[in-house]
């Protein structure tokens, strides 16, 4: 069964990553950073369409800073889901593995 600290479903499914995103709270400042990312780039892309370059430059660039980011935080939180799974089978010898989903 899932614990406070542990994100992992282990006694109701059969993909214990299945709806990380949706259970797992520390992963959306991540999120966040990628929506507003991608708000940035559209941006870019209007302010190229409107010949404004030197402005859209200044988005494009703080959407690939931001598609970075929060691709770095999401990646960060995952291995840290799987470093926690990894301590749940170690202190559950006798459970069956369940192949990740992710």
């Amino acid at each position: 069964m899932k614990g406070p600290k542990d994100p992992v479903d282990h006694a109701r499914t059969t993909r214990p990553h299945a709806g990380e995103s949706m259970k797992d709270n520390k992963i959306m400042p991540g999120l966040i950073v990628i929506g507003v990312a991608l708000v940035l780039f559209v941006s870019c892309l209007a302010a190229f369409a409107t010949a404004h370059r030197d402005v859209g430059l200044l988005l494009a660039s703080l959407a690939g800073v931001g598609f970075v980011v929060g691709g770095g935080w999401l990646a960060v939180e995952h291995l840290r889901v799987r470093k926690i799974e990894e301590r749940w089978y170690a202190e559950h010898p006798n459970a069956l593995r369940q192949r990740p989903s992710s």
